[in-house]
């Protein structure tokens, strides 16, 4: 990877959960992180309650490496790695750094593989 690719990237505090809402167009309440909209209905990513069920995510962000749009590869030199590891993602971008969020019974394993692909990684926030 360049040196330009690397990044710094941070453990979040929360744990997070993705939802498919197959007929809405907005939740019904406010509780949200990030909302996708698309034809097949709105995807939804909210914090996980600490004793709720369902799939929980853990989210890696690269506000510490922040970029322009014009930027290329930035994405790609997170998530291919952990594609590469057979590490399933789900991604919300900002206007500056993206969101990554890992299974978090694959967290260590994603920041072992990241920090193996150059990258930097805060874990002060991941729970063993």
């Amino acid at each position: 990877m360049s040196s330009s690719t690397a990044q710094r990237l941070s453990v979040v505090p929360s744990a997070f959960a993705v939802e498919h809402l197959p007929h809405a167009t907005f939740p019904e309440d406010d509780e949200w992180i990030a909302l996708v909209r698309a034809p097949e209905g709105l995807t939804v990513v909210r914090e996980a309650w600490p004793s709720g069920s369902g799939e929980r995510w853990i989210g890696l962000y690269g506000g510490a490496s922040a970029h322009g749009l014009d930027v290329s590869g930035m994405l790609a030199a997170v998530v291919g790695p952990l594609a590469e590891a057979a590490i399933p993602v789900f991604v919300a971008s900002t206007f500056h750094a993206d969101l990554v969020l890992v299974p978090e019974p694959r967290a260590a394993e994603a920041v072992t593989v990241l920090e193996a692909a150059g990258h930097r990684v805060d874990t002060r926030h991941l729970k063993s």
